[in-house]
């Protein structure tokens, strides 16, 4: 048994994105005030909590991802005067107009009426990679110690209670052999453990599954891929928002696009983060997200904002969608749940980051009492649950809770059924609620029932390769991402024989085509029953966790690979 380092804290937080980084924050506030108090008073006890934050990515922010069209009242309330702090918080601008486009093959045309959950007047546009650095900072200033490039690889439990994180194992060579560097993990233990790792996160995934924590619904998700340009001024304005349904995406499958503007460069060009989200319950085994955002660049009423200019930055993430039924137990001994991994997103305004902060910062409530007790016991951390049902979260979550579910039946119904939920506080179509949902991956089908027989098409070479649209390998590049090489797969195939087997003749290895980042290929090998197999290009993965939510067997467990791997994002 391989002997770790063990290290004791009060609290320990996985994820260094904006829940995790207002949990920290927060909670060191709530202390801070507390000692104040206690020492105003001359009576009661100071606090002197030991705050841990760990995060994958090289660095905080390596690894964040958004659109991101951000409504402020989270940040308001976490730090009511962050207008006038110093340094000043990246903001790149403020939303100053908005609207809708339906969009065709050839054209579109500018829905007259833009509906109400996509109006973002008062809103701000931010890069959420340079808004998760300024918090780290700000929890940094606060005393909070942050640990970039060490993701947690376990939990340490004891039974149903959570007593700490395992770090991942460093220097591990790809067919599991320790190397000369070899360092074990070390064992963070912890009275708390903050789950705030982002959507599908490898532990909240275990800990859902072990100790039946899943919702009344199983979480639904989408994959938002992304590029960033610089365009000439006059393009698209800094605090221009806009959004898109219909093509590239035909009836059956959810999703929309997006063009934002950012702010402006030094030589007084623009940024622009333009992408599209797909949700991750479609049915054609041959979809590919990343060539549907693409062909949507081809579109001439988007391909106007980037005429003139390059490509500076592409990712990908997934982001949870499946609302309010479809949320874990976000509590327990030992532990909370937070953010994305807790499935706080409203899908309905493509929204989670003002979320995020709220939960955080409830999540640094309960800890702080919890601390002060001396208790995280389940029915200590209960107090989250009570705080999230009566705050404005659950409000805005509920309004949205029957949204994503209306879709499974295609465009035109989930349209009416969100134009019901606009109406009637969340109901869905014809004062329907509690709407059923089914895992993503239920909804793939089969490439016969998919092709009528026919087989899976071939598709064409885009146009313009290189210029206005680009391979998963050119876009890959301007992600930053690395890993080192010589490590065990971070990609878990639990059953390896179904690539060349099964999935070939049943659905195409969709895995090749839902992975933005090109990490999976179907490679010639004779002997196997059709002659290929699967090839896993692991150092190319970006982290979005497609392959561990869509795979059509579940075969697939996404893992955490050694610390600092993965992308580099800049301006995302």
């Amino acid at each position: 048994m391989t002997d770790r380092e063990v290290m004791d804290f009060d609290v320990v937080i996985v994820g260094g994105g904006p829940s995790g980084l207002a949990t920290a924050i927060h909670l060191a506030n709530l202390i801070e005030r507390h000692n104040a108090e206690v020492g105003k008073a001359g009576q009661g006890e100071p606090m002197a909590a030991e705050i841990v934050l760990i995060e994958k990515g090289k660095e905080i922010g390596a690894h964040a991802i958004s659109g991101a069209v951000m409504d402020p009242k989270g940040l308001d309330a976490l730090l009511p005067g962050w207008r006038t702090m110093t340094p000043k918080p990246p903001v790149e601008a403020e939303v100053h107009e908005d609207y809708a486009l339906w969009l065709t093959e050839r054209g579109g045309f500018k829905i007259p009426i833009t509906p109400p959950p996509l109006r973002n007047h008062g809103n701000l546009v931010v890069s959420l990679n340079k808004f998760v650095r300024w918090l780290g900072g700000i929890a940094e200033q606060k005393g909070i110690q942050t640990f970039p490039g060490f993701p947690g690889r376990n939990l340490v439990r004891s039974g149903s209670a959570v007593t700490g994180v395992q770090l991942q194992d460093v220097g591990t060579d790809k067919h599991g052999h320790e190397k000369p560097n070899f360092e074990p993990g070390g064992i963070l233990a912890a009275k708390l453990t903050v789950l705030a790792e982002g959507s599908r996160g490898s532990l909240t995934k275990q800990l859902v599954s072990d100790l039946g924590l899943a919702g009344r619904n199983p979480q639904t998700y989408g994959i938002g891929v992304k590029e960033v340009w610089e365009v000439p001024k006059g393009n698209c304005p800094p605090g221009l928002v806009v959004h898109t349904m219909g093509y590239p995406l035909d009836a059956r499958t959810f999703g929309g696009g997006w063009v934002y503007g950012m702010g402006e460069t030094e030589g007084g060009k623009n940024l622009v983060s333009i992408g599209l989200v797909v949700g991750l319950d479609y049915q054609d085994p041959s979809l590919d997200p990343h060539r549907q955002f693409q062909r949507m660049k081809l579109n001439p009423r988007i391909r106007r904002f980037l005429d003139g200019g390059k490509m500076v930055s592409y990712g990908a993430k997934s982001l949870p969608e499946g609302g309010l039924y479809a949320m874990p137990k976000s509590h327990g001994d030992g532990f909370l749940i937070i953010g994305d991994s807790a499935g706080l997103m409203n899908s309905m305004r493509l929204k989670g980051i003002h979320l995020a902060l709220r939960s955080g910062m409830l999540a640094a409530e309960t800890a702080f009492e919890c601390l002060k007790l001396g208790d995280c016991s389940a029915t200590a951390t209960a107090s989250y649950a009570r705080k999230l049902a009566a705050d404005w979260i659950h409000d805005e979550l509920r309004s949205c809770r029957n949204f994503h579910q209306g879709f499974h039946k295609g465009r035109i119904r989930g349209l009416l059924n969100a134009g019901f939920a606009q109406l009637f506080g969340g109901k869905g179509l014809l004062w329907s609620d509690n709407l059923p949902s089914e895992p993503g991956h239920a909804f793939m089908r089969k490439i016969d029932a998919q092709f009528d027989g026919n087989g899976k098409p071939k598709l064409a070479k885009l146009p313009e390769d290189g210029v206005l649209t680009f391979d998963k390998l050119t876009d890959l590049y301007n992600s930053g991402t690395m890993h080192e090489e010589d490590q065990p797969c971070h990609l878990v195939v639990t059953e390896p024989n179904l690539c060349s087997t099964r999935c070939v003749e049943e659905f195409g290895n969709p895995c090749q085509h839902f992975c933005p980042a090109a990490v999976y290929e179907m490679e010639d090998k004779p002997g196997t029953a059709h002659g290929i197999d699967l090839k896993i290009n692991a150092s190319n993965c970006v982290h979005c966790k497609t392959c561990d939510i869509m795979d059509p067997y579940q075969v697939i467990n996404w893992v955490t690979p050694e610390g600092g791997g993965g992308p580099s994002y800049k301006y995302l």
